[in-house]
């Protein structure tokens, strides 16, 4: 479908010199002089690169849009995951590059969401929280609760959290997936 320039939003995907493009951030910018335009960063989604555009209200861009599914995690093998379709029971690997990051993330039977451009994997999204075990931390210091400090913290899949002083060893915590980050302890 045909958008105009000026009509993308961040989260869209489109399609731009041959490449498939989720734009990231956007700014309207309208000079002193000459005609306004849209300032995109857009980040690659075959390979990561990322680059910033301008598209005038006069250009046209194809937007493209990508089917999402869910599957559900099965295991990691090396330098693969694989994936099973909840519909039809089918299975894909994904090597790790695919899953990024957050692959530490990623627990026995975890519903992930997986976007497909023409029937092929493009991206793994985690859900946000994931509910970890701490293993490991300092204890906390008498009087140290009055600051709004935190400690480190190790979890039962080896992820680093920096976690409030109240939190203790066996304490169960809810943490972002996007970027570690401690949100609050789990119930």
């Amino acid at each position: 479908m045909k958008i105009d320039g000026n009509a993308i939003r961040p989260g869209n995907v489109i399609e731009y010199e041959s490449g498939l493009w989720r734009a990231v951030k956007i700014q309207h910018t309208q000079p002193g002089k000459g005609g306004a335009y849209l300032q995109v960063e857009l980040k690659n989604l075959i390979d990561g690169t990322k680059k910033n555009e301008r598209f005038r209200s006069s250009e046209k861009v194809e937007k493209v849009r990508l089917d999402q599914k869910d599957f559900q995690f099965l295991f990691g093998d090396g330098d693969t995951f694989t994936f099973m379709d909840q519909d039809t029971y089918d299975q894909i690997a994904l090597p790790n590059d695919d899953v990024g990051e957050q692959a530490v993330f990623l627990q026995d039977g975890m519903v992930v969401t997986i976007e497909m451009y023409e029937e092929k994997p493009i991206s793994v999204a985690l859900p946000e929280h994931v509910t970890l075990e701490v293993t490991e931390t300092e204890p906390a210091l008498k009087g140290q609760t009055v600051t709004s400090s935190y400690k480190p913290a190790m979890t039962d899949i080896g992820v680093r959290v920096m976690v409030p002083p109240f939190i203790d060893q066996g304490t169960k915590i809810i943490v972002a997936t996007e970027d570690s980050s401690y949100v609050k302890r789990a119930d």
